[in-house]
């Protein structure tokens, strides 16, 4: 007979969940697990399933597999002086080892003698087979063990202090079957019938009695898509809410083209491509709706994002509106200022910028310009949100590499306008998954197509044996009055050693193998006047070589740069790689870019294979963010807002792509969420959001 509580509910302390108690409530608290729902939410980290199962004769070098075996013998050995813990495991087909170099004073009290256990890992030969520090799950010999039963296996995250009351895999088994008879009286179901039937997704209990102990593997997947599909729907609920509330925003309808378009039009020295032309397209009709525009331009360096910006912004001042771009670095603003005065000067559009770096009379005129109305398009850095910028009447606001901005810098600037219309632009390719994840609440317009002029940079990986040869190639660069940048990592956890090696790389470069030109030494300790200064000196071609870290990463743009050399580029991520390839061939000569590998591991040959390979950024954002995972490609602090367990933007596409529509037909159908069939949406959506709420009105 089942000891649970008259009237157990899923929201009740797992305390007095049979087989729990205090002692163990207190452990699964500390791990987050206080509810009945809390445990059955918290889910198998991977599934044995036995038809996955190998046995010891069919063992691969190389290959990561799962095997199910009984403990044998374990001991502490010695080998050239370092000690290991070694366990001898066989199944009816052979034996092998596992090794293990690290914890052996906890690993060697883990195993006893006649234990079943699955051990998953990679493969290795070395006196026979065997595992290094493979994960590990008892099985045990139960009447009732799926192993026994044929069943999938859930194998559970566990912590040292979970295994330490006995809540390792085989423990939470036990405890996951008395929640799932609790499950059984209780509703937990919050999706209409109607969003399960046009998603076709299996019903909530199903999924959560099927994710811990499924019959087969089309019942486990089915039951892992729905748990994924309800993580991205009330992400996808979040930025359907964002977008209505800025679409509820009244802004101006720019309904002429005026004649400032044109104008520039006929100035350009080429042709828009499609590319091009389709965002424009896009853009325009943004600006000529009564709706605020809240749209991202995604574009390749060098597709030819300033261009359309400097027409959008044409269609602007025509309708007698000012423009704001706000860019992250004064590098970055400069450049701007130069594209657009080439253009907007021919079409007597006053333009200027504001910096911080600027003579007290010069500011004064310039405010007092944007005040009365008389500057039209203002480019500048977090200069244009402070106080004493005030615009007479700003009515569209285009933000360059918006990822380097936050959430307030960019309000701020908004509420200089009365709902101005907003472009943000980005020269970092996101995948289009996490575009729709990140950025759902923005409409998206991408640049994926290069200007015919704009020739590929030829990227080659060389070793460090080569480097004779490739400083050669640089040399003949140069005495054609060509320049080069050689980048060195940056990485935070070890700033100073980095600095460190680009210090010393820049002292034997300039001594040793280029005595006869100029370099410059360029990194983030810099005070900022000392960066401008070198960057102008570059710019003019009074510096050859500039040896740098990865701050140049984003803005420089010097035309006669041919050669971009990374040292250590197996360090680097694939769209930093880009990013900084990037950085060459912007003018009439073709780019080179030279990848120095001194270290060998899979993923680093993989990076730098795929950089030889393509030139395409939205690839590389891919691939990016298949070898990185989302937290890295973003950043954690920009991850972190996502509390998922079982949700992977790098697999689930299909499943993105089908919460997306049905969370955007909820919105429209429900804008605040009132029907009766969707008070348990409402519920559950204000307590996993409650920390985003800021940023929607649901009443």
């Amino acid at each position: 007979m089942v000891n649970h509580p008259p009237n157990q509910g899923l929201n009740d302390s797992i305390q007095f969940l049979k087989g729990v108690g205090p002692k163990r409530s207190d452990v699964l608290e500390n791990e987050g697990i206080e509810t009945v729902l809390d445990l059955l939410y918290h889910f198998p980290r991977r599934h044995l399933d036995r038809t996955s199962v190998t046995s010891l004769r069919d063992l691969t070098k190389d290959v990561t597999t799962t095997v199910v075996v009984k403990v044998e013998a374990g001991g502490i050995r010695t080998a050239r002086k370092r000690k290991y813990y070694q366990l001898i495991v066989s199944d009816e087909t052979g034996r092998m080892n596992c090794v293990w170099f690290n914890g052996i004073q906890y690993v060697q009290n883990v195993f006893s003698p006649g234990e079943k256990v699955a051990f998953h890992g990679k493969v290795e030969f070395y006196n026979g087979y065997q595992m290094v520090h493979p994960e590990y799950d008892k099985i045990g010999d139960d009447e009732d063990d799926p192993l026994n039963t044929g069943a999938i296996i859930p194998l559970y995250p566990s912590t040292q202090p979970l295994k330490s009351v006995g809540l390792d895999s085989r423990g939470f088994r036990k405890i996951e079957k008395e929640a799932l008879i609790i499950l059984e009286n209780n509703p937990v179901e919050f999706l209409p019938d109607i969003i399960l039937k046009d998603c076709g997704l299996m019903p909530l209990p199903d999924s959560l009695k099927f994710i811990h102990f499924a019959p087969g593997i089309g019942e486990l997947e089915r039951a892992v898509s729905r748990l994924k599909f309800d993580e991205h729907f009330f992400l996808q609920l979040l930025m359907a809410l964002k977008k209505m509330s800025i679409q509820e925003l009244q802004g101006r309808a720019f309904t002429k083209t005026g004649p400032y378009v044109k104008l520039i039009y006929d100035f350009l020295e080429f042709e828009l491509t499609k590319a091009q032309k389709r965002v424009l397209k896009e853009v325009h009709e943004d600006l000529a709706s009564p709706h605020v525009m809240n749209r991202l331009l995604q574009g390749d360096v060098g597709s030819g994002k300033t261009v359309v910006a400097i027409l959008a912004s044409a269609i602007a001042v025509g309708n007698g509106v000012q423009v704001a771009v706000m860019a992250p670095t004064e590098i970055l603003a400069h450049q701007h200022i130069q594209v657009f005065k080439s253009y907007c000067d021919r079409a007597q559009i006053p333009v200027a910028i504001l910096v911080g770096k600027q003579g007290t009379k010069e500011r004064k005129n310039i405010l007092e310009g944007i005040k009365d109305g008389k500057i039209k398009i203002v480019i500048g850095t977090h200069a244009l949100i402070q106080e004493a910028v005030q615009f007479k009447d700003l009515g569209f606001i285009i933000i360059d590499e918006q990822q380097r901005f936050g959430v307030m810098q960019r309000g701020t600037l908004l509420e200089k306008g009365y709902n101005p219309d907003v472009l943000v632009m980005t020269a970092t390719p996101i995948p289009r998954t996490m575009a729709i994840t990140y950025h759902g609440d923005l409409d998206l317009s991408i640049i994926d197509e290069m200007p015919k002029e704009r020739k590929p940079v030829i990227t080659k990986v060389v070793t460090e044996e080569r480097l004779q040869k490739v400083y050669q190639f640089i040399s003949d660069e140069l005495e054609k009055g060509r320049q080069c940048m050689v980048v060195y990592p940056l990485i935070d956890e070890s700033e100073k050693v980095d600095l460190k090696a680009a210090e010393e790389g820049f002292n034997y470069l300039s001594q040793k193998v280029f005595p006869k030109y100029t370099l410059a030494l360029l990194h983030g300790r810099m005070k900022k006047n000392e960066k401008d200064a070198i960057m102008d000196k570059f710019a003019g071609n009074e510096i050859q070589i500039l040896v740098s870290t990865t701050v140049i990463e984003v803005g420089i743009d010097v035309p006669n740069a041919t050669v971009m050399l990374i040292e250590n580029a197996e360090r680097f991520g694939l769209t930093q790689l880009h990013q900084l390839r990037g950085r060459v061939g912007r003018g009439k000569e073709r780019g080179v870019c030279i990848l120095i590998q001194r270290k060998f591991t899979p993923t680093g040959n993989q990076r730098l294979n795929i950089m030889q390979r393509t030139n395409n950024g939205f690839e590389i954002s891919d691939e990016d963010l298949k070898l990185r995972g989302p937290g890295e490609f973003y950043g954690t602090k920009q991850h972190g807002f996502l509390k998922w367990k079982i949700a992977d933007l790098v697999k689930d596409g299909p499943i993105i792509q089908l919460a997306r529509r049905a969370a955007f037909d909820l919105v429209e159908s429900d804008p605040q969420l009132r029907k009766p069939d969707h008070s348990k949406i409402r519920k559950r959506f204000l307590k996993t959001y409650q920390h985003m709420l800021e940023f929607v009105n649901i009443g």
